[in-house]
């Protein structure tokens, strides 16, 4: 029988009822408004924090050094970090000899935006792939040669692997331009909280938008002793999602395989949880319902029900062994914090079948324990 009432359903989106980690610093607010206008709660700890450029030495120091000795070639890598630079070379007072040197070297862009920046600066590119790939970029600058070349790179806090290295064995003097250096955060306390939820199951999915904010979260797990519960987490029940393949490096230097968009932006990050998260979900016919357990939450007939931690907790517990008669004390050792206790049980599972709307999904079994009222047709299923 049809139970559901179209006229009833709430409007909910892709995400309803997972939780996403963000650990981006910058545009995390509109990371976060993207997975919250698709339903998804969001835990955000920024792993990094980004160093302000006007109080940058390290900058300071890079141009004061190109401008006493000019560069042959400057490598444009991103539009908000070329931009930054100009900015802030403006504020020491440098900005309009710095643009002089700029215009009597060889300019490359790594992609259109970055071109769209040299040429708001006045400036002119003499080569950009269209590949957007820093690999492409290399691959150019070995083939014209580049023995006894001073080349500039800008960078913006990402690792180039092997870019660097293969200009200095080619021949080059590499001088690195670092606009907008990463710094841990001064308060790490949202950070280990964010690893709480991460080690605990509390998330569904992590994501990741810079190589440096990974390489800082792992660090800071290893810190704690969490690393390998973490690791653990990542590899079977957190999801791990990064924007790139070079943010993704450090986790796959620790074994760990993540998911990435096939172009590296933030919406398809987006919409590449949108796709994964829902096919993740543990959907079963439960008492004449269909019945998806999602992170926190729990769609009946396609009617979201948000579930409080206790809740879920039993639920999973019931739902390793569908249909089966879970016992009370292994039900207890399933609630987090819940004692010795079985009254506790009782209690967290009068709130789930409150949450859940419909209290014939869970049957009560006399003396027993409790059991997923699995339909007919599933149970020869799941007793195979």
């Amino acid at each position: 029988m049809d139970r559901t009432d179209q006229t009833a359903q709430p409007e909910h989106g892709p995400l309803a009822g997972f939780t996403v980690g963000v650990t981006a610093a910058r545009r995390a607010d509109e990371l976060g408004a993207l997975l919250q206008r698709r339903g998804a709660a969001v835990l955000h700890a920024p792993a990094l924090r980004i160093v302000p450029l006007a109080d940058d030495s390290e900058l300071l120091a890079a141009t004061k050094d190109l401008l006493d000795q000019a560069p042959d070639i400057v490598v444009a890598t991103t539009a908000i970090g070329f931009r930054g630079w100009i900015e802030a070379a403006d504020g020491w007072g440098l900005g309009e000899a710095l643009l002089d040197r700029l215009r009597g070297v060889e300019v490359l862009a790594r992609g259109p935006k970055v071109k769209g920046a040299i040429r708001a600066a006045g400036l002119t590119e003499e080569w950009s792939p269209s590949s957007e790939s820093m690999a492409e970029v290399l691959d150019r600058l070995l083939e014209q040669g580049v023995e006894n070349l001073r080349i500039a790179i800008q960078l913006h806090g990402e690792p180039l692997p092997g870019f660097v290295e293969s200009l200095r064995a080619a021949g080059a003097e590499v001088v690195g331009v670092p606009v907008y250096r990463w710094m841990p955060p001064e308060d790490i306390t949202p950070v280990d909280r964010l690893l709480d939820a991460a080690v605990g199951r509390g998330l569904d999915a992590l994501t990741f938008t810079s190589a440096p904010a990974a390489a800082s979260l792992l660090s800071r797990a290893e810190d704690r002793g969490l690393l390998p519960e973490l690791l653990n987490a990542l590899n079977h029940d957190v999801l791990p999602a990064c924007v790139g393949p070079v943010t993704a490096l450090p986790l796959q230097a620790h074994g760990v395989d993540t998911v990435q968009p096939e172009r590296f932006r933030l919406g398809p990050l987006v919409q590449l949880l949108c796709q994964e998260l829902p096919g993740r979900a543990r959907i079963l016919p439960i008492a004449g319902h269909r019945v998806e357990i999602r992170g926190h939450a729990v769609l009946v007939d396609g009617a979201l029900r948000p579930v409080p931690p206790a809740g879920m907790s039993l639920l999973r517990a019931l739902c390793r062994r569908p249909g089966w008669v879970v016992p009370r004390s292994d039900l207890l050792k399933a609630l987090p914090g819940a004692g010795r206790d079985e009254h506790a049980v009782e209690t967290a599972m009068a709130r789930l079948r409150t949450s859940l709307g419909t209290p014939k999904l869970i049957q009560t079994v006399v003396k027993r324990g409790y059991r997923l009222a699995l339909d007919p047709a599933a149970d020869a299923k799941y007793d195979a």
